[in-house]
């Protein structure tokens, strides 16, 4: 990249450091308004007719939250807090590239010419001599211009110390991104943080004005450098490869590559969900795909804002995205067209699970628990006698954790008991069967002298506490008048994880539930077995939909994701023998 003091240049608008971190959050809100067209293009093509424009769209769009990522890092470096889950971020297409060029216009489209000149337009090198501009941009690259000249000018004036004073646990880093040949560079200085804005330009423009290459190996074919951006979209307009020893004055002249424009579904350009009438299938799609995409935003903010390792759930959320467009690109629309996604903003409120900061768990659709607030984490195994007899539970280590983290459902992280975004890869099914009936509705009520023992078989996880060296709870409660039998079933109940039992003193009287704290147990059974997620002290569960399930003293989360009442436990982990394995593949003992 041309550093700024190469080129006559405009004084610069960054002149405070409150200034660099608003343009470091336009930065944000400039790589994400990219996103958006480049997906719809994305799903639009039919990937057996066009694998090659699905390559390169794809991988410009890898690279675009790449962008995005390091935006943030470079925010969080100087002091500031990355805003995502916001209305400005989705305003209505068409609409202009955020703080730029106010003729470019940023549109809903199918892959086709009109796509491409977009992104072309969008993506089109700052001309040798270019100034830098810090609003009002002609090219993206002037913009990273004026925020490079911004940096050095502060960093010169105040010292790098005063300028990035930002929480270094905010950075995320290469183990949260691996979706791209580039680099996601932790700022801690200006070495760094220059190093991000070059990545970005170089990415999108090339490594100097007159070089059609990005310094990177190209994703898909490693034997061959990457070009940048703009130079990608020239080769799906020439119908060629850039080979070397070209440059962008000759164009590309290697080998051929196609587009099928049939092989493109015909999508209305910047649908709207207005356009379709309330309770219409396609209105329900796109409202769907519009709840969807803010949840990744959400998520993207809670992993810009202390939760680095929240990246592979919002990116893994992203698979969810591409199913949902592509069922709307199948519906019928006017005119011949068919459906699209309207990217439209779902204020917080109408999502429920994503507002507040109070303690809490969320269930994603077909993803993991987000677990808010700082829940403590920790691991619980169960003790047994020697005939493997439940006896008690053992508290072990606490597991560390961000503020906000996730927790697998699928049953298949690398990473347990945290997600790691596989369930988005394998397609998993999370549906959720539970039921809603209150505990009290449900309960059978058994009882004994002094006791008042209460059962819901269908929050049973088969844990066995109540069954007994001898006799279950069951037969024992005939014997209640004897306090040493009573205060032995009294035991087994409070032992019990999911609440399936319960007791109060007297027939209908109060519950009497053991001291829970607060937390979130990871629960392992006997012979190395892995159990549920043991969640106490009356932490909310809310599910996808934002409904919350009762709110209980103990409850028992599936985590092996086969349960048949997800998201509750129904002991489907000891059917199947599920185990939790580390990340090198060997059971946890």
């Amino acid at each position: 990249m041309n550093h700024p003091e190469q080129r006559q240049t405009a004084a610069t608008p960054v002149t405070t450091l409150e200034s660099l971190r608003e343009h470091l959050q336009w930065a944000i809100e400039l790589e994400h308004a990219t996103l958006p067209p480049y997906l719809c293009a994305l799903y639009s093509l039919d990937p057996e007719r066009n694998p090659d424009a699905v390559e390169v769209v794809s991988s410009v769009f890898a690279e675009e939250m790449l962008h995005l990522a390091l935006a943030a890092n470079l925010l969080n470096a100087v002091g500031g807090r990355p805003r995502l889950d916001a209305p400005r971020m989705l305003p209505p297409h068409p609409r202009p590239l955020p703080h730029g060029d106010r003729s470019l216009e940023l549109s809903l489209l199918p892959f086709g010419t009109e796509a491409l000149e977009l992104f072309l337009r969008l993506e089109r090198p700052a001309p040798p001599g270019a100034p830098a501009e810090g609003d009002g941009y002609e090219t993206i690259g002037q913009f990273y211009a004026a925020v490079e000249q911004g940096l050095r000018h502060l960093c010169e004036r105040f010292g790098e110390r005063e300028v990035f004073c930002g929480d270094p646990a905010r950075q995320v880093s290469a183990a949260h991104f691996r979706h791209t040949a580039g680099r996601l560079i932790a700022v801690d200085g200006l070495d760094s943080a220059l190093a991000a804005l070059e990545e970005i330009v170089e990415q999108g423009e090339g490594t100097s004005r007159a070089e059609v290459w990005d310094g990177d190996q190209d994703v898909f074919h490693p034997e061959r450098d990457e070009v940048a951006h703009y130079y990608r979209f020239q080769e799906l307009k020439a119908g060629r490869r850039y080979r070397r020893g070209d440059t962008p004055r000759s164009g590309p002249t290697g080998e051929a590559i196609s587009v099928d424009l049939a092989g493109v579904r015909p999508m209305r350009r910047n649908p709207r969900v207005a356009d379709h009438a309330p309770g219409s299938a396609v209105r329900a799609a796109q409202k769907k795909f519009n709840h969807t995409y803010c949840a990744v935003l959400h998520l993207l903010e809670q992993a810009f804002n202390g939760s680095p390792k929240l990246l592979a759930v919002a990116t893994g959320t992203m698979y969810a995205l591409k199913a949902q467009a592509q069922a709307l690109m199948r519906m019928p629309d006017e005119d011949g067209t068919t459906a699209g996604p309207t990217f439209a903003y779902v204020p917080p409120e109408l999502r429920r699970w994503s507002v507040g900061d109070r303690r809490r768990i969320v269930v994603l659709r077909d993803g993991p628990y987000v677990v808010y607030g700082g829940v403590p984490l920790r691991r619980k195994r169960k003790i047994v006698s020697s005939e493997n007899d439940a006896l008690t539970w053992k508290t072990g280590e606490p597991l560390e954790t961000e503020d906000t983290y996730a927790l697998c459902r699928c049953g298949h992280s690398g990473a347990k008991p945290f997600c790691d975004g596989t369930h988005a890869v394998i397609g998993f099914d999370g549906t959720e069967s539970a039921g809603v009936r209150p505990y009290e509705e449900l309960q059978h009520v058994h009882d004994g002298v002094g006791i008042s023992a209460r059962r819901v078989g269908e929050l049973c996880v088969h844990a066995a506490f109540c069954i007994g060296r001898t006799r279950p709870i069951a037969e024992m409660l005939a014997d209640t008048g004897d306090s040493d039998v009573r205060s032995d079933v009294m035991g087994r109940i409070d032992h019990c994880p999911s609440g399936s039992y319960s007791y109060a003193l007297e027939r209908g009287g109060d519950t009497i539930e053991p001291d829970l704290p607060q937390a979130v147990s990871v629960l392992e059974e006997e012979g190395g077995l892995a159990g549920a997620l043991w969640v106490t002290g009356g932490v909310p569960v809310l599910r996808a939909d934002g409904r919350p399930l009762e709110t209980r003293n103990r409850m028992t989360l599936c985590r092996c994701g086969h349960s048949g009442n997800k998201p509750l436990c129904d002991g489907t982990h000891r059917e199947i023998g599920f185990h939790e394995e580390t990340e090198t593949g060997h059971v946890r003992t």
